[in-house]
């Protein structure tokens, strides 16, 4: 499948690269599995699903007592609501970590309405450009109440302006798409905002306990922990001081012709990010 450049968000590195033990949720006997997605369960109300055209791109179902959120819906699953429609069987509301097509393919299509970010609205008429719902806006720090479980609404700008990260405080885990990159970002703002999101982020993970967030490209042993961010702080401060210095591409995704290597992360970006 011919991907254009706004689809491809992250990928993983290779297996060697440093990552701390995580339990693996990816090795458990799937739940529902098809051609074009395989869920399995992280836990008793929540799954994680699993793409196979950009990276395994990643989705996530998170259910409470009166209604479930979908958070994010992949590259192209066909009738992806009749499939979490056999997960659970609470009302459905679909919610973007970012608009990329690898997240917001066209199984959104599919649902009545999705909510994003007001950041990348811009990026709607390109990447959704046959959806017919309702697009509604989410505003940072709200809270979508399920019923008996929240998911805290945290903006985390980087990777796109309206890349945004859900937290569930009391699980102590949170989904935050390719905002940190699944081991490899790639970053389309500057490096003072990648900062300024992980220091917000590293400071929620403190405070709250929590543990790791489940990334947009998971796949059983990197989601990232508080070390992580933590890490891509000291590079990108590093990168803006000069004290480090990228390696040129010739090939870089996104218009990203620079990639920095360190803390077993990768970041790509351009000259125009460094500030």
């Amino acid at each position: 499948m011919k991907v254009k450049f706004y689809a491809i968000a992250a990928f993983i590195l290779c297996s060697d690269m440093a990552a701390p033990a995580q339990q693996s949720f990816l090795d458990g006997e799937a739940v529902f599995k098809n051609d074009e997605v395989v869920f399995h369960q992280i836990d008793e109300h929540t799954w994680v699903g699993t793409g196979n055209l950009v990276y395994n791109e990643s989705l996530y179902l998170v259910e409470g007592t009166e209604k479930a959120v979908l958070i994010d819906a992949g590259t192209r699953i066909k009738d992806l609501d009749k499939i979490v429609a056999t997960i659970t069987k609470k009302p459905i509301m679909l919610v973007a970590t970012h608009v990329h097509n690898d997240h917001t393919g066209s199984a959104v299509d599919r649902f009545p309405e999705i909510y994003i970010n007001p950041g990348d609205k811009d990026y709607i008429p390109q990447v959704m450009p046959r959806y017919k719902g309702n697009i509604k806006f989410l505003t940072d720090g709200e809270e979508i109440d399920l019923g008996g479980r929240k998911l805290e609404v945290v903006f985390t700008p980087g990777h796109t302006p309206g890349s945004t990260t859900f937290i569930d405080k009391n699980a102590a885990y949170g989904f935050s798409g390719d905002s940190f990159g699944s081991g490899n970002l790639l970053l389309s703002m500057d490096f003072s905002t990648l900062i300024a999101t992980c220091e917000r982020m590293s400071t929620i993970m403190e405070n709250y306990g929590i543990k790791f967030l489940f990334p947009g490209h998971y796949y059983g042993n990197n989601a990232e922990t508080k070390q992580r961010v933590d890490d891509m702080i000291t590079l990108s401060k590093d990168v803006i001081s000069g004290k480090v210095k990228g390696e040129k591409k010739s090939n870089g995704m996104m218009g990203l012709n620079l990639v920095i290597t360190d803390y077993g992360v990768n970041i790509n970006y351009s000259e125009k990010s460094i500030k």
